[in-house]
């Protein structure tokens, strides 16, 4: 993968979390049911892959 590629990848990635952030407060979901999703969502991906 071209180092330009990558980069732009890893802006978007970074872009979407901001913008993820900032829609959710705007919207009036609290900070620590964002979090608790995050976290929640981590964990099934890393169960499910774990049973592979």
């Amino acid at each position: 993968m071209p180092l330009t590629h990558f980069l732009g990848l890893i802006a978007l990635v970074i872009l979407s979390a901001g913008l993820t952030i900032i829609l959710a407060l705007w919207s009036g979901v609290p900070l620590a049911a964002v979090a608790f999703a995050a976290l929640s969502a981590s964990l099934i991906l890393a169960w499910s892959r774990v049973g592979r």
